[in-house]
């Protein structure tokens, strides 16, 4: 492998997808190819055999995923578990018979049993039920694991999973009815301080515990395991580090400049009461991530503001 390898990263477009297009320009990588979803449905198992075989790429970095929070999952069973299913199988399947030997898959900590022991190690996948506010997109996932998995075994192909915590950072999804806590938390201090710090009401308690990795870290994590040959099939990524979302909350509120009163409506789910993943065996190889939760979340909401004209139903 090197600078002129030729990589594909489905869904480039997306946060992680562009985070990792930006992290390999950077390095110098030349040869990085992409496909919008207008131009390349990857529900469709045709469409993607036919643009693995005539773009004919060496490394293929699986970044693509139908996303989205608790209200999203809960709305969507069928599309979070289908459409999910459908994208990494027809990437991971034409991958292998196209005779691609690198293969780097994305998922997410929420493949990990609910009441698993803390911090999540990796052993700990398939050892209990799942939490029921996202265990349609965590089942796709354990799918595109598993699949991976089998590869590696019977085939010896390089194809490893990465499981990132809860990320965020520029080019986030900032859509109040889809979007993760910590964009939609930006979004809701926002509107409340635009809005004469009016009071800002925020889903459950407060009290889970949650762990946050800035964007840019996990392309990082991507491209450690781009030019590296990992020794296992799955790898946690995250910092090690977690805080309650009523802190998580605090914190974005004085980052957003927002000084009114925070409402815990507890009539809403909490989801898992905590998810903080182990990452001894990625910081083991050499990896650890860069960048601060504050540094992060300032980052992120001076994105968000530069492109708050993308957000036209902002309320005022």
């Amino acid at each position: 492998m090197n600078l002129n390898s030729k990589i594909y990263i489905a869904g480039h477009n997306g946060m992680v997808g562009s985070a990792i297009w930006r992290v390999l320009s950077k390095k110098g990588y030349t040869n990085l190819i992409g496909a919008s979803s207008k131009d390349l449905d990857l529900r469709n198992q045709e469409a993607v055999r036919e643009f693995i075989s005539n773009e004919k790429p060496e490394i293929i970095i699986d970044a693509a995923a139908k996303v989205g929070g608790i209200l999203a999952n809960n709305d969507f069973p069928y599309q979070f578990l289908m459409e999910n299913m459908q994208i990494q199988n027809n990437l991971i399947s034409n991958a292998f018979e196209l005779g691609i030997n690198k293969f780097i898959f994305l998922g997410s900590s929420c493949i990990y049993p609910k009441l698993a022991p803390q911090p999540l190690k990796e052993e700990y996948l398939l050892t209990g039920s799942l939490e029921t506010t996202n265990e349609w997109y965590a089942l796709a996932k354990i799918t595109g694991v598993k699949s991976c998995q089998a590869i590696r075994n019977q085939f010896d192909r390089d194809y490893v999973s990465l499981m990132p915590t809860n990320l965020y950072g520029t080019h986030d999804n900032f859509d109040l009815t889809s979007s993760h806590v910590l964009p939609a938390l930006i979004r809701k201090f926002h509107e409340g301080k635009l809005n004469n710090n009016a009071p800002v009401t925020l889903w459950g308690s407060g009290t889970p515990l949650r762990e946050f990795l800035f964007v840019d870290d996990m392309a990082a994590a991507v491209v450690f395991a781009l030019e590296n040959n990992l020794p296992d099939y799955l790898y946690n990524i995250g910092t090690g580090e977690d805080l309650t979302i009523k802190d998580l909350a605090l914190l974005i509120q004085k980052i957003v400049g927002h000084n009114g009163e925070i409402i815990w409506d507890e009539s809403k789910p909490d989801g898992t009461p905590r998810k903080l993943l182990d990452v001894s065996k990625m910081h083991a190889l050499g990896w650890k991530h860069q960048i601060n939760l504050e540094d992060g979340i300032q980052k992120t909401y001076d994105w968000f503001l530069e492109n708050i004209n993308d957000y036209k139903e902002l309320k005022m």
